[in-house]
């Protein structure tokens, strides 16, 4: 599939606009309450955040331009189902929270942890990309909304053969080494209402994909897990 067939300018601007917004939310809710752009775990956080998903937007411009411009399409406006355009807007707050609370405990000086944690939160923040990059290259129907398109069909390999969701997997260790990586342990508490808002995605998401997407149930059947291979 062509880059042209989805119209390459609007392609371009919207990717334009969506660095664009990477670049204000990180600043927003990172250096702006951390009172200070000395914040040496914001500013390399920052960087892997901005390279990973530099690194996703060429491969798909690259090798799957469709998947690229429904990756795009993401939002609560973008949304069709209105149980998940609340989801979404929950979702928001809290990934707002994430990077603002440990943004505060940097400035007030509330945590003090040790730069392996730094590091290993900095790792685990990589890992989660680099899952979510894997189901982009196995699953081309891996809308950002939760949809049927036409001619999907269920993906059984790669990472959706150790789990239903891999790309919800690969966001949670993203989100959890978030606040590690920021260097905070206060913001762990944030992941509570996050892996809540995740879960309720998931669940209802495959009561959407139970009713309309063939085989998913025999799929679900096949596939125990949803999330965390081995616990759920």
């Amino acid at each position: 599939m062509s880059v042209a067939n989805i119209s390459t300018s609007k392609l371009k601007q919207r990717i334009t606009l969506g660095f664009l917004e990477l670049i204000i939310m990180l600043s927003l809710f990172l250096f702006v309450p951390a009172g200070s752009l000395n914040f040496w775990q914001g500013w390399i956080y920052s960087i892997i955040i901005f390279v990973s998903s530099a690194a996703s937007t060429f491969y798909l411009w690259k090798k799957d331009p469709a998947l690229l411009k429904r990756r795009l399409e993401i939002g609560v406006v973008e949304e069709k189902e209105k149980t998940q355009k609340i989801i979404q807007g929950f979702a928001f707050i809290g990934f707002a929270l994430i990077l603002l609370i440990p943004a505060l405990d940097h400035r007030f000086g509330w945590s003090n942890v040790p730069l392996s944690i730094v590091i290993l939160g900095d790792i685990l923040v990589a890992v989660g990309f680099y899952l979510v990059f894997l189901v982009y290259k196995e699953n081309t129907f891996a809308s950002a909304t939760i949809e049927i398109t036409a001619g999907q069909k269920v993906i059984t390999t790669g990472p959706y053969s150790m789990v239903r969701h891999p790309m919800y997997l690969g966001a949670l260790i993203m989100l959890f080494g978030t606040p590690l990586a920021l260097g905070s342990w206060l913001g762990l508490i944030t992941l509570i209402p996050y892996v809540l808002v995740i879960v309720l995605r998931l669940l209802d998401e495959e009561k959407f994909l139970s009713k309309n997407l063939p085989g998913y149930n025999e799929y679900c059947k096949k596939i125990r897990y949803r999330l965390i291979p081995l616990l759920w």
